[in-house]
């Protein structure tokens, strides 16, 4: 799935950067367990585009640092922002001098939960504090200030990078309400953001699921041949797959426990069983995250569905963990 050129004592433990051939890299951070997000740089001739910044400003600077052998002669003119979550753009202000770009539902997204909000988090004192440092109490977000994108777009965005054409396809919403891939179709190339975890179990936050499994069928019928999934290791058309598999089972069960009036919760508890007795999908990280996805497949089939406000999905998560 391409060569490594840089290993974990050159630059930040368990990152590694992998050239995917014809001028297409992505750069992975440890195993792509909860903050730790890819991002990915498509070098053309005199300039590049990346894929995602990081979840703070830390990150997102060794990043840079560890791209500046390819974008010496190929600055970064463009970023693709391919969805809100900070991990994918809480880094933009240190690339403000390029043109940022994202769905326009992604850039509405990105105000509802701001650096400072995750800030106030990590550091409060008590029970929460404890929650979201559990979670997130390695990364830095103090500081942070949002940069949201110069350039939105609906539905699909063709860009000329360097000379090479990358093609922009809305595909949310789906892990949120604006998710975006980058299909670079001379290297038969793609990028998914969120669209794909690899080795951990997907977080529906928007839904319906539905729409993340044609996103996978659209994903399937591309002519790609390396797929840089949005958290865990470079893959090709099995991950998508895997993911599809996944989610198709997730919502066959959550809409039969729903129909029979079991509550969501229970329901995620039942299915989460299910899945542990599954050699295949038993392996996946992040087993909690199931709570979420049956919540979003319950309002998705009614919408008076009163879904918990985040803490609590949080907090439900850390419990289904530690059962």
């Amino acid at each position: 799935m391409g060569r490594s050129t840089l290993g974990p004592n050159d630059h930040p433990e368990g990152v590694t950067l992998h050239d995917l051939g014809d001028g297409c890299l992505a750069y992975l951070q440890r195993d792509g367990s909860w903050g730790w997000s890819n991002a990915g740089l498509v070098v053309g001739d005199g300039a590049s585009l990346l894929v995602d910044t990081l979840f703070d400003l830390k990150l997102t600077a060794a990043m840079l640092d560890a791209l500046a052998e390819h974008t010496r002669t190929a600055p970064i003119g463009s970023v693709v922002n391919t969805h809100a979550n900070g991990d994918h753009c809480y880094g933009n202000q240190l690339v403000a001098d390029a043109e940022i770009i994202a769905s326009a539902r992604a850039a509405a997204e990105m105000e509802d939960v701001p650096p400072s909000m995750l800030a106030a988090l990590n550091a409060a004192p008590g029970e929460i504090g404890e929650l979201f440092r559990s979670f997130f109490g390695e990364f830095e977000f103090e500081g942070i200030e949002l940069t949201l994108p110069d350039r939105t777009f609906e539905g699909r965005l063709d860009l000329e990078v360097g000379g090479r054409r990358v093609e922009l396809i809305e595909v949310g919403p789906a892990h949120t309400e604006g998710d975006v891939i980058a299909h670079v179709p001379d290297a038969k190339v793609l990028y998914t953001g969120d669209i794909l975890f690899i080795g951990g179990q997907p977080i529906v936050w928007a839904g319906p699921l539905s729409n993340w499994i044609a996103a996978c069928d659209l994903m399937l019928g591309m002519d790609v041949e390396t797929v840089v999934p949005g958290h865990g290791p470079v893959t090709d058309k099995s991950g998508v797959t895997e993911v599809r598999d996944y989610l198709a089972f997730v919502e066959g069960a959550a809409v039969a426990r729903q129909r029979a009036g079991l509550d969501a919760f229970d329901a995620a508890r039942e299915i989460a069983r299910e899945i542990g007795a599954d050699p295949d999908m038993s392996r996946l990280g992040e087993f909690g995250r199931i709570v979420v996805n049956v919540e979003t497949v319950y309002r998705s089939l009614d919408p008076s569905h009163r879904t918990p406000d985040v803490v609590e999905q949080f907090r439900r998560m850390a419990e289904l963990e530690r059962m």
